[in-house]
């Protein structure tokens, strides 16, 4: 249990590092700010065309009578907002990712110069990374829908689906959510996804001590945009320490560390 306090410190430790250095904390907001903008802007034209588009979509209620075709056309056009508000909520990590590879990267570097140490780089052209990170992002998000739609069966079962499942979901949500961060400099320390989750797997409760508390921080409005910056930090830190007894094993052994190379697969 020790492991959850260690990862939540983690991501404390990460805010505290853009709070001493406010020039990477505003670099680092940049991303956040302009998929906020992108995604307010789907989500007032997803809320203008609900109405038409389910309206398109049920011309079987055109002579049903008052009041059951306004009804079942209200009912769906809430289910439609609500469920693209949250793909919102669980796509914004990737996007915003996506978005501000170039200056994420930046910032994990210059979190692992500032603690010392070796500052790996993948040598990669900047096309090929954003392909690398696009690529796994969506082989997360096909994850994560397929324990949404598992934890959404299982919602049905009274009382568990009440109390064990959503607590469940957040720890899912959670874990992923460290993943997609610490992907940042894990990548550049050449673990392709496979690796990273089979790390992240190892240290279970430390990666959900780090990725919980910043998820349920993240449902409250524009937090997830202000704590990115710091997150990033956060997760370069612990990619550090998950990666250092290995760097530590090899230095006892008396053979130079084994170089950084990124998998091209």
């Amino acid at each position: 249990m020790r492991d959850l306090g260690v990862g939540f410190g983690y991501l404390i430790k990460g805010q505290r590092w853009v709070g001493r250095h406010g020039r990477w904390f505003g670099f680092g907001l940049l991303p956040g700010l302009i998929t906020l903008v992108l995604y307010a802007a789907a989500l007032v034209g997803l809320g203008y065309g609900a109405d038409d588009l389910v309206s398109g979509a049920t011309p079987f209620a055109d002579d049903w009578s008052s009041p059951w075709a306004g009804l079942l056309r209200t009912t769906l056009t809430v289910l439609v907002f609500a469920l693209g508000l949250f793909l919102a909520v669980i796509t914004f990590t990737a996007v915003t990712l996506l978005v501000g590879q170039p200056f994420y990267e930046s910032l994990s570097e210059q979190v692992d110069r500032t603690e010392g140490g070796e500052v790996p780089e993948s040598g990669l052209p900047l096309w090929r990374e954003l392909w690398i990170s696009a690529r796994d992002s969506v082989r997360v998000l096909v994850r994560v829908g397929l324990y949404s739609v598992l934890l959404f069966a299982l919602g049905f079962i009274p009382v568990v689906g009440q109390t064990v499942v959503p607590a469940i979901g957040f720890c899912v949500t959670g874990y992923f959510l460290a993943e997609e961060l610490t992907a940042v400099a894990l990548q550049r320390r050449g673990m392709v996804l496979k690796d990273r989750l089979a790390l992240l797997r190892g240290r279970r409760l430390l990666t959900l001590g780090f990725g919980v508390p910043l998820g349920l921080a993240f449902l409250v409005p524009f937090v997830a945009v202000f704590l990115m910056p710091g997150a990033v930090a956060g997760a370069t830190l612990l990619a550090r320490d998950l990666v250092a007894p290995d760097e530590d094993e090899d230095e006892d052994d008396g053979a130079a560390p084994a170089p950084y190379t990124l998998h091209k697969g």
